[in-house]
């Protein structure tokens, strides 16, 4: 294994780990838990995720695939508006359920369209 591969596994180890933060942050406040740390487990996971998504480029050559991978850093971007919007006394829970599931869409999206490009380019 290379120096770059062992940086791009660790980097997309943080990643899997900040989704899963945002994943537990969305089901604490949907169980009754209420809203006091599940935020900020919900903001660790954003912008892990975030700092993740950013630094673990595109390495190949289909330019379809490198478009859909910059649209998973604003998957990311979403998730810290969010995040913010958990913090915001003047918002509601719609706000950052919005905003989260737009990132969510955006993620199903890729994760269908990334593979399929990739295969016909």
């Amino acid at each position: 294994m290379t120096k770059g591969n062992s940086a791009r596994t660790v980097w997309t180890w943080i990643v899997t780990v900040g989704m899963l933060l945002i994943m537990v942050g969305v089901l604490l406040p949907l169980l009754g838990y209420g809203m006091s740390v599940s935020r900020w487990i919900y903001a660790a996971g954003a912008v892990m995720t975030l700092v993740g998504r950013i630094l673990l480029p595109y390495q190949g050559h289909v330019m379809r695939v490198k478009r859909l991978v910059r649209i998973e850093v604003w998957s990311a971007v979403f998730f810290c508006v969010a995040a913010f919007f958990m913090f915001y006394d003047g918002g509601s829970t719609r706000d950052w359920l919005a905003f989260t599931l737009a990132g969510g869409f955006i993620l199903i999206y890729t994760s269908i369209m990334i593979p399929r490009s990739e295969k016909k380019g």
